[in-house]
């Protein structure tokens, strides 16, 4: 069937959709979902380290070596004299002067148990930043539940 049209009728209108209202209706529907996504965060993670039941014990040389403490509190001492500050640039400055220059000396860090983790890598970044490549972490043994 063919319609014909009307002489001197209306003229045709043109149809089209209006994307402004449809683009702000994107936006909320991302703002939306961006707000309501929850993110993990690492601080709520449980982790569980694992312990080491035997190990080899370095062997006991007369080397000269840099031995790094970090107590609970996360106060530094090196090779047994406490520093007066507990930042980056002052336990720097301590190696420096303790090991005379000698970055291929090796660094062994004894951290208490409860130590705040920040303390830990406060002090591997400052033997990092001083070219030490030589790090121990010091360790207990774990007595193993064996009947």
């Amino acid at each position: 069937m063919k319609f014909r049209r009307r002489a001197g009728g209306a003229a045709r209108e043109d149809v089209f959709i209006n994307l402004a209202s449809l683009i702000d209706v994107i936006f909320v529907l991302l703002l939306f979902f961006v707000v309501s996504t929850s993110f993990t965060k690492p601080s709520q993670l449980k982790v569980e380290l694992p312990e080491a039941v035997s190990g080899t014990p370095p062997e006991a040389t007369e080397v000269k070596q840099l031995e790094l403490a970090i107590s609970v509190e996360g106060h530094y001492a090196l090779n047994g004299q406490s520093l007066a500050r507990d930042d980056l640039d002052n336990l720097m400055a301590a190696m420096q002067r303790e090991s005379g220059g000698d970055n291929s000396l090796p660094v062994v860090i004894t951290a208490d148990g409860k130590v705040n983790y920040q303390s830990v890598v406060t002090a591997m970044d400052a033997a990092g930043k001083l070219g030490f490549t030589h790090l121990r972490i010091t360790t207990i043994e774990a007595h193993s539940a064996k009947p």
